[in-house]
């Protein structure tokens, strides 16, 4: 790309050729983005204004050693096995000395920690910066350190250049949750929506560095504040912000000098910043943004000239989309066809672990001291007997006061209450309903420890299993269903809870709690004293030492939101109170503050259990108390001078933002200070930022003790409290791109991507810790690799609940050495840990086995993400924590997706601009991985669990179903989805004597077929005497004057009229009289007629026969809608060169009324009679043609590409038509047949006016539109005059199929029967809809419809009836083709359900007459059976050419008089432009031979043509509509390569942006395609003509000339 930071330089002319020659090869793919910017930063390096060096470093990197030559090699290790901590630091030391450069260097500790001669000089910069640390409480220090948000903010300024317009979605203001639409101006005006900054900088050439910075400094404030109008860059604006814009630009200033204009707005395209490969390096003066490049003269493909928003934001969307990708991969897999999708292969430069195997660490001996007692419940006795008034539990209210103090004798006497009363007042005394060992759940809000302390011990006295659960609030809780499965499989059928839980608990009317969803069947059980009755005297608790029965059991939700029951025995409980009092130095009576959750996790280890063993006093602060003061467990580790408090790095944070208002707060009284989520990357910010707000009110940086933990293995590891206070606590700044290889490698050059990790302390005492890979074989980890940690201790979890399986693979692993032996003769317990043992023995987690993504082979952690997403604009858009980031399988790859809840006051602007700041910048930089999808949801509408976190399963699960409603999506498919197939090269095409031999070789014939032979046909057919069908009515009106030939019937069913053979001749001859006498017309001239359907346009038609005129019938404009139905009819008029115009005296008015006016010309009207008043008088004679090839009718109608075409049909093919139709429905007078079609075009107009004059059969019509107000009309008329066959549409089939779905029981009671149906023909001019007839026939089977007797006709232009299914011959087989061989246009057939199958119905027999043969469509080849090709027809009735007032010859004779290329050369054929094959069935056909069946697969003119596939809308169509319910319609179209997707949605507008992610995927998933567009509309918006057939083009026109209001259109990236 054209630097734009250059153009104000003096660069010599070879550099700027060289750069440009750089340039190219950057865009061609041939050099990587970092080589780039290496060999360009050394080519104008010379010619940079040099910044003052600075060393900003806030964090000082101290290396273990300096010898820089030495060679890199890891520890040196002695065997294999297993080494002590204390050892290790040993040996860390001697290696140091000797000269070994590990691969780790560490950052220990922050500056003030280091002895004044190593901590770096003060720079303005770095002072500033530190400055800011220690006086940011307003900052949100919760999910990052500075030095990431930092990076952020660099990567964002660095890729500014790069920016790309990214065209902003549209959205229906309705849908806009504020009205902001008004405040942000369409991207196609000139408005100078880019900064002003950036013009003041261009126009002067070269700016002094000092301006530079301004407008830096000015882009930074909005990169913080996200404002586009703020131009002052003082920091007095920049309050919220802490001065974070102040300190970037400081940075800024010396980093990227050269970049002197702000980036362009990103949601207005210019094509100043477009990507072009070479640009004139000239210096360019500032110029108002032009009009989007030519919007003005753009034009559609059919001409229609389009100036709009729709159509630039595509251009924008084409643009951005050329930035280069990445580099192309080379290898396939096959993906069981040849369509090869790619693999990723190993970048040959991945980092590789280096080091030596790792050893297991020890932890120190368990010390056992002597008056520890021998199981939990002889501590909670001894307490209780001895000193049973001191403190165990303070509980306290919502205002911060002391509630309730639970003394160890209220403790001990009400546990014993509790299992006395669990044990024998339960059930019967001969089947108590509780016996020991079983498991009972314990259901406590979180405002009460006291009650399920009290209960969780009684339960341990009682030798039953507790399992803490959470509060179901409501029948649907998110995760509870889960928790229900967990309950059902440990077999519990109690739930202990108190008082005020069981009253609050949701209650059916009649008291009772009703089942929630997924949850066995209990009996509630409420714990309060007063409820029990008291044991006797004699009874007391059996107290046990501790064994291995299971003590409790703690619930975990897994990934995919399953709920799994860790089970911990009695033995491990005792030994990990044991360890933690060791490893935390707990003495008797210590005051602790507990704000974690007490059911499980750190909080229940030590609130509930390691605080009993200790007779510790907890201080309890619930969750309801922080979230209205969150400095309350502050203010309590003051008031009761606690030594220890346990919280989360959130807690921390919100004390940060609270803290201001508070004088009296002194913290040195701690000791220790546990961050129960320390192995989260994010916390150690929250401790920096912690421990410089509050190290002036006495908190010790010794005092931070950050542990992580595990479920399955209880404390993994702890950091000790010490008291010297000059040793700092270990920190790994890790490169972020080392660590999705796995891979250890301490920050190199690219300081955007780096983790800063702290460690969480050492292995636990009396444990051994090692890492392995976290995939296959459980082999050890180098030393310089990450792994999962495993844990091999008594004080870990045995098993999950009840699932050997999963135990087997977590609780009993080996891990083994690269030699294959075992590490240890003991079982590992995997903990879920990603992590590696440090320099020390120093444990180091870097994320968690739950939240890893892999993509593309490479590991990204979700909680790295979120932090990433929410450094850019930190306090702007998104809620902290209510992030979620997980992954979706799309196209055989993980893709990730990140969803937040953005604030109610951003704006959309803001929103769009913070995702695309998100998307392209932070984490294709510091992550280099692309996001899939981006969305942003309304506040508070993400599924919480019940501590207020994200409930990560239930959003994914919310995501996929299309129920996530999100109010801003961005998708970009287009960057992150690198493995489609690669496009298809089109090979040369192979001569027509190869495709011979090669046909005769493989023993397959030529594709060709047809009906049969009208010259064998031996028929007593009357009519076939005479030439003109004119004649065959004048014959019928002498010989059956009285046979009814037409009934019509109204919308109530009844008859509205009907013609006998004498009144049809007798009113066509008064029409001729008019015609000569009124009209003035000669025969040859041609008369539109503009009817609706009915007996008045069959009587015109035959008047116009009669007088000699060409008649053309045209659909009558809609009275309800002119505006868009009437030109059609003026074109139709102008087109077909009508010298007068027929109609009803009705629409007479109409076409003259005002609102016709307003439409089109009313003057240009021809002349317009009206034929309800005839003249009474006969014609002197009736026209006879001199000629049977001269013109019948001209038959005119809108194809579904949008174009206007009119067909000529002689008297001869007329004839022949009538008679192909008569033989194969085998027609006569005696027969009725129904008739639901429309009749101006195609088969519809030949069914309805023609074939009863020739056959003589009566014609039951119904119009169409009489079933919008009756949609049984049409098959209560098929009933009622028992007919045995009837045509239809697509639309009357899909409306009977929708509007009488659910009333078949009515009508049957109303007696209607379709048993009498033989044939029930579609007729359709596109490939069979076999799931609409599928339903159709399946709907109506029960009202005796036979399901063989429904099938589809075929037609086209050049014939109007190709295909149709008889009366006699087999039924309409249907094949299965594998849908990606067609895109090649191979046919392979495939078996019925095989993946890629789609179904192909017959289209119905080929008619008498008819020869059909499949051509290759571009050499004009016959093509062998079961081969993909263009049908081609001959026969009789193919029209003789276009009607056209240009006369495109070209056109006419290709289409209608195209010859093979070789083989039959002399035969002449038409050229349907449907795609299609043969194939040769098992089946015979009536007259004995082997039946020919053909398949359509679809047009050539609707095909799209994409990465060299051919793809047909129809396939994409049907995935569409299957990936969500709310889906009713979908059409596809291009728009210069870009697949646009539009869709009707029935349903909220609100679920509009559910529909984006859902259409992409399936698209990708199903055809390996990346759509482009996605427009959301309402119902009924995509136009679709008589037939049913989607009109595509015309929908395309409205979308570019922004006709269409749709409800949200994304452009995806």
């Amino acid at each position: 790309m054209a630097d734009r930071s250059l153009e104000g330089m003096a660069l010599p002319l070879e550099v700027r050729a060289r750069l440009a020659e750089l340039e190219l090869e950057l865009s061609e793919g041939d050099i990587t983005q970092k080589g780039y910017e290496k060999k360009r930063s050394k080519l104008i390096g010379a010619y940079l204004p040099q910044p003052p060096t600075a060393n900003g470093a806030a964090v000082v990197r101290c290396r273990l050693q300096h010898s820089e030559g030495a060679p890199r090699r890891m520890l040196q290790a002695g065997n294999i096995g297993v080494c002590d901590i204390r050892d290790a630091a040993v040996r860390e030391r001697a290696a140091s000395t000797a000269g070994n450069r590990p691969l780790f260097y560490f950052r220990f500790g922050v500056d003030q920690a280091l002895p004044p001669e190593r901590r770096a000089p003060v720079t303005p910069s770095s002072a500033s910066r530190y400055h800011r640390r220690r006086s940011s409480g307003s900052r949100d220090e919760r999910y990052r350190s500075d030095v990431h948000t930092e990076a952020v903010q660099a990567a964002l300024a660095k890729h500014k250049e790069r920016k790309m317009a990214v065209p902003m979605p549209s959205k229906r203001r309705s849908l806009v949750v504020q009205t902001s639409m008004d405040a942000y101006t369409p991207p196609d005006t000139s408005s100078g929506s880019e900064d002003e900054g950036s013009v003041q900088g261009d126009s002067q050439g070269t700016p002094t560095s000092s301006q530079g910075s301004i407008n830096m400094e000015h882009w930074i404030s909005q990169a913080i504040h996200g404002s586009t109008t703020s131009t002052t860059s003082s920091s007095s604006t920049q309050s919220g912000g802490s001065g974070a814009a102040h300190r970037l630009a400081d940075v800024m200033a010396q980093t990227h000098l050269e970049n002197h204009s702000a980036p362009p707005d990103v949601t207005t395209y210019t094509s100043e910043h477009s990507i072009q490969v070479e640009r004139p390096q000239g210096s360019m003066t500032s110029r108002t943004a032009p009009k989007y490049g030519n919007a003005e003269l753009m034009e559609t493909g059919d001409g229609v000239p389009v100036s709009s928003r729709v159509s630039a934001k595509i251009q924008q969307l084409v643009n951005t989309l050329k930035r280069p990708k990445r580099p192309p991969l080379r290898e396939f897999f096959v993906d069981d066809f040849e369509e090869l999708l790619e693999v990723q292969q190993p970048d040959p430069n991945q980092p590789k672990p280096e080091g030596a195997q790792m050893l297991a660490m020890r932890g120190e001996q368990l010390g056992v001291v002597t008056n520890w007692p021998p199981s939990l419940e002889a501590a909670l006795q001894r307490w209780g007997t001895i000193s049973p008034k001191a403190p165990c539990l303070t509980t306290m209210d919502t205002n911060g006061k002391p509630l309730y103090i639970l003394t160890y004798g209220k403790l001990w006497t009400r546990s014993m209450k509790v299992a006395y009363n669990i044990l024998h007042k339960l059930g019967t005394k001969q089947e108590p309903m509780v016996r020991p060992g079983d498991r009972v759940a314990l259901v406590f809000p979180n405002n009460d420890p006291a009650a399920s302390m009290v209960a969780f011990y009684g339960c341990l006295l009682a030798e039953v299993v507790p399992v803490p659960i959470e509060v179901p609030l409501t029948r649907k809780d998110a995760g509870s269903q889960q928790i229900g499965f967990l309950l059902g499989s440990c077999g519990v059928t109690v739930a202990l809870t108190s008082d005020a839980c069981h009253k609050g608990l949701p209650k059916s009317p009649t008291g009772e709690i009703p089942q929630f969803k997924g949850w066995p069947k209990l009996l509630w059980f409420v714990t309060e004293s007063k409820h029990l009755s008291k044991p006797p005297r004699d009874w007391f608790p059996h107290i046990k030492d501790a064994n291995n029965d299971t003590a409790y059991i703690e619930y975990k939700t897994c990934k995919d939101g399953s709920v799994l029951g860790v089970t911990v025995t009695r033995i491990a409980l005792l030994t990990h109170c044991q360890a933690l009092t060791q490893a935390c130095g707990y003495t008797e009576a210590e005051t602790i503050v507990n704000v974690l959750d007490f059911k499980k996790d750190v909080g229940l280890w030590h609130g509930i259990l390691t605080s009993v063993m200790n007779m510790m006093h907890v201080i309890s602060i619930p969750y309801s108390l922080m979230k209205v003061n969150p400095l309350s467990w502050i203010q309590k580790v003051c008031q009761y001078k606690a030594k220890v408090a346990c919280v989360k790095s959130r807690d921390m944070h919100w004390a940060l933002v609270a803290h201001r208002d508070q004088r009296d707060i002194n913290l040195s009284s701690l000791r220790m200070l546990i961050v129960a989520d320390g192995a989260n990357p994010w916390s150690i910010s929250s401790c920096d930022a912690f421990l410089n707000v509050f190290q002036s009110k006495g908190l010790r940086q010794e005092v931070i003790c950050p542990c992580a933990s595990s479920p399955e293995a209880l404390t993994v590891a702890i950091r000790r409290p010490t008291d010297d206070s000059n040793q700092p606590p270990g920190r790994g700044v890790l490169s972020m791109h080392g660590l999705t290889y796995g891979v250890i490698r301490v920050d190199s050059e690219e300081k955007l991507s780096v983790l800063t990790v702290q460690d969480v302390g050492l292995v636990m005492p009396g444990a051994i810790m090692c890492s392995v890979k976290p995939d296959g074989v459980p082999q050890l980890c180098r030393t310089d690799e990450v792994g999962e940690l495993c844990m091999c201790a008594v004080a870990t979890g045995t098993s999950y609940y009840g699932l050997s399986g999963m135990t087997k693979n977590t609780f009993e692993v080996f891990p083994v050495t690269s030699s294959g032996a075992p590490v240890s003769e003991y079982p590992f317990v995997r903990t879920g840990l990603l992590g590696f043992v440090g320099p020390g023995g120093l444990v180091f987690v870097v994320g968690k086995m739950d939240g890893l993504m892999v993509v593309s082979g490479r590991r990204h952690n979700a909680d790295d993400i979120v932090a990433t997403a929410l450094a850019v604009e930190p306090m702007k858009f998104v809620y902290r924590g209510r992030i979620a980031v997980f992954s979706v399988t799309v196209l055989h790859d993980e893709r990730i997706v990140i969803v937040a809840e953005q604030r109610p006051d951003s704006t959309e602007e803001d929103s769009f601009q913070w995702m695309s700041r998100v998307l392209q910048v932070a984490i294709d930089s510091i992550h280099q991985v692309g996001v899939y999808c981006l969305a942003l949801v309304p506040a508070n509408t993400l599924p919480k669990t019940p501590l207020g976190g994200i409930h990560l399963s239930e959003t994914k699960q919310l995501f996929l179903e299309g129920s996530l409603h999100p109010c801003n999506v961005l998708m970009c498919p287009h960057t992150c989805v690198t493995n489609l197939p690669k496009p298809r090269q089109k090979q040369p095409e192979i001569g027509p004597a190869s495709v011979m031999v090669g046909n005769l070789v493989s023993g397959k014939r030529i594709a060709q077929a047809s009906g049969r032979d009208l010259g064998q046909i031996e028929d007593n057919d009357q009519a076939r005497k005479f030439l003109f069908l004119s004649e065959v009515l004048q014959w019928r009106a002498q010989t059956t004057p009285d046979h009814v030939l037409y009934t019509l019937l109204n919308c109530r069913g009844t008859i509205a009229n009907s013609l006998t053979c004498v009144q049809l001749h007798k009113r066509a001859e008064k029409i001729a009289v008019m015609l000569m006498e009124r009209g003035h017309l000669q025969d040859g001239d041609h008369v539109a007629l503009v009817y609706p359907p009915g007996i008045d346009l069959i009587a015109a038609f035959y008047g116009c026969l009669y007088a000699g005129c060409v008649p053309i019938t045209v659909r009558p404009p809609h009275p309800q809608n002119i505006a868009t139905t009437l030109p059609t009819v003026k074109m139709i008029v102008e087109v077909s060169r009508s010298a007068c115009l027929m109609t009803t005296q009705l629409i007479c008015k109409l076409l003259r009324s005002r609102e016709a006016a307003a439409a089109v010309d009313v003057r240009a009207w021809p002349p317009i009679l009206d034929t309800d008043d005839l003249p009474k008088k006969r014609p002197a004679q009736i026209y006879k043609p001199s000629n049977p090839d001269t013109l019948a009718y001209l038959d005119f109608s809108v194809s579904t590409t949008g174009m206007l075409a009119g067909v000529k049909m002689s008297h001869a093919a007329t004839s022949a038509f009538c008679r192909s139709i008569k033989l194969q429905c085998e027609l006569y007078p005696s027969r009725e047949v129904a008739i639901c079609l429309d009749p101006y075009c195609g088969l519809g107009f030949v069914l309805w006016c023609l074939c009863s004059v020739y056959s003589g059969h009566q014609s039951i019509l119904i119009p169409p539109a009489e079933l919008e107000t009756n949609p049984a009309l049409w098959l209560l008329a098929v009933s009622q005059y028992k007919v045995r066959d009837t045509f239809c549409s697509y639309s009357v089939m899909e409306l009977c199929t929708k509007g009488l779905g659910s009333q078949t029981e009515s009508l049957k009671a109303r007696g209607l029967d379709l048993s009498r149906v033989r044939t029930c023909v579609v007729v359709a001019e596109e490939r069979p809809r076999i799931a609409l007839t599928q339903s159709f026939s399946k709907l109506f089977k029960d009202l005796g419809l036979h399901p063989r007797a429904v099938s589809t006709s075929f037609g086209c232009r050049v014939n109007l009836a190709i295909c149709l299914q008889g009366t006699s011959g087999p039924d309409p087989t249907t094949v299965y083709v594998d849908m990606r061989a067609l895109r090649h246009d191979r046919v392979r057939l495939v078996e019925r359900g095989s993946p890629h199958s789609l179904p192909l119905m017959e289209s119905g027999k080929i008619l008498p007459g008819v020869r059909i043969i499949i051509a290759n469509p571009e050499t004009k080849g016959p093509l062998g059976d079961s081969h993909l090709g263009e049908i081609w027809v001959h026969s009789a009735h193919n029209a003789s050419g276009y009607f056209t007032i240009y006369g495109d010859e070209s056109l006419q004779s290709d289409h209608f008089n195209s010859r093979l290329s070789f083989g039959d050369t002399q035969t002449v054929w038409a050229r349907t432009g449907y795609l299609g094959f043969l194939r040769r069935t098992e089946l015979t056909d009536a007259n004995g031979e082997r039946h020919d069946a053909l398949y359509v697969v679809g047009a050539l003119d609707e095909a799209m043509e994409l990465r060299g596939m051919r793809y047909h809308p129809i396939d994409i169509e049907t995935s569409v509509i299957r990936a969500h319910k709310s889906v009713t319609e979908c059409a596809v179209f291009t728009w210069t390569n870009l697949l646009v997707v539009v869709v009707e949605l029935d349903g909220s507008e609100q679920e509009a942006l559910d529909l984006v992610p859902l259409v992409t995927n399936v698209v990708l998933e199903e055809h390996y395609l990346v759509v482009g567009v996605v427009v959301v509309v309402d119902i009924g918006v995509i136009p679709i003509n008589s037939r049913g057939e989607k009109q595509r083009m015309h929908l395309r026109d409205g979308f570019l000339a922004d006709q269409l209001d749709p409800i949200y259109v994304a452009y995806n990236m």
